[in-house]
């Protein structure tokens, strides 16, 4: 894979891990970057869709995407915290998403903390948004951890989250637009 940015057969711009295969290229252009902002539970998607991905290709999480929407209530986080142990060994069976027990019972767990807040899930998450700058030119000048990415995972945790280290709360920062890491040269639009 290319450091910079690669064309595909439509001759777009893109960053390297969004051209191939499709799935990808259509949450790099459509969605992956895009600010989620006022809508807890599309935030609650995203954290619960890294948290699954740690240590896979993402790649797996996006085409079991519809199986976990299903399996998780389209992430509705009030009917997520009202998941018992006999849907979290519902889900273990479940072949349409990944049957990881620590992964269940997290995501149950963290709808759980989402609704305990005292405020919106959005206002804590967007909280920790870091100064805007420029996009990165190259693969390699995009961190996997920032300050703000750590300091945002502790703020979670202390309030009952888990699977959300400083690397997954930093994917998540990227997927709901809190940063822009789109390469410099790809055709996405920077976001108003």
């Amino acid at each position: 894979m290319s450091d910079a940015v690669t064309s595909g057969e439509d001759g777009l711009a893109r960053c390297p891990w969004g051209v191939e295969p499709e799935v990808y290229r259509e949450y790099h252009d459509q969605e992956w970057g895009r600010p989620i902002r006022r809508d807890d539970d599309a935030l609650f998607e995203r954290i619960s869709l890294e948290a699954f991905q740690s240590g896979l290709s993402w790649l797996i999480i996006l085409r079991k995407r519809e199986g976990f929407r299903r399996a998780f209530a389209d992430f509705k986080i009030a009917a997520v915290a009202e998941y018992t142990e006999k849907d979290a060994e519902r889900l273990l069976a479940d072949t349409g998403i990944v049957r990881n027990r620590a992964k269940i019972a997290a995501t149950i767990a963290n709808a759980k903390a989402a609704r305990e807040l005292d405020g919106s899930l959005s206002d804590l998450i967007w909280s920790f948004a870091p100064e805007r700058r420029q996009r990165p030119k190259r693969n390699a000048d995009i961190a996997a951890v920032t300050p703000e990415s750590t300091a945002l995972s502790k703020a979670l945790k202390k309030r009952g989250f888990r699977f959300v280290g400083p690397t997954t709360a930093y994917a998540m920062m990227q997927a709901i637009g809190m940063v822009d890491d789109h390469l410099a040269d790809c055709h996405v639009p920077e976001a108003p």
